[in-house]
């Protein structure tokens, strides 16, 4: 989805607006489940091109894959940083749940901003089915699942991981 060049700039637009230590549902802090830093990307200004892209990208796959009611991203675009300094890392959970946004979180995307070669663990691990997946660690490619599906990212071992995580929001699951 994003060439290296791309993934590096997505990340310099990150650490330009500033990272926090990332929480859970409103704001919450438990480091057994999530321990990482986050910025956030608006869809103004230098980082527009993100969105175009990242809009693309989910339009075609929705239409080709899932076929899901899309409506909205009702959310900014969230840049995570795993350190293994910190034992960065984000256990099992999934995207949708209580709240004005996430009970209309249809679909996940996941982009993959560090080269793989500069870090070990940190994968994005899915289980929709019973068996866990590892999703393919591809510098700028990204995954798209829906947004019900159990996923957790393993604790980074050495290195840094960034990866870009955005939300498609629709009429909400029955």
């Amino acid at each position: 989805m994003f060439s290296p060049a791309q993934c590096d700039e997505i990340i310099r637009y990150a650490k330009a607006g500033g990272v926090q230590e990332a929480g859970l549902v409103k704001g919450r802090q438990n480091d057994k489940i999530r321990t990482a830093r986050i910025a956030w990307l608006d869809e103004d200004g230098d980082a527009g091109w993100v969105f175009s892209q990242v809009m693309a990208t989910v339009s075609a796959a929705n239409r080709s894959h899932f076929k899901f009611a899309l409506t909205e991203f009702a959310e900014k675009v969230q840049i995570a940083v795993y350190d293994a300094a910190d034992g960065s890392h984000f256990d099992w959970h999934s995207d949708i749940g209580a709240g004005h946004c996430a009970e209309k979180r249809k679909l996940t995307l996941v982009a993959q901003l560090s080269d793989p070669l500069t870090y070990e663990g940190g994968r994005l691990e899915m289980n929709s089915t019973g068996r866990v997946e590892t999703a393919a660690v591809c510098w700028g490619d990204a995954t798209l699942f829906p947004s019900f599906t159990p996923h957790r990212v393993t604790p980074v071992a050495s290195g840094t991981r960034c990866s870009l995580t955005t939300w498609v929001h629709g009429p909400a699951f029955l």
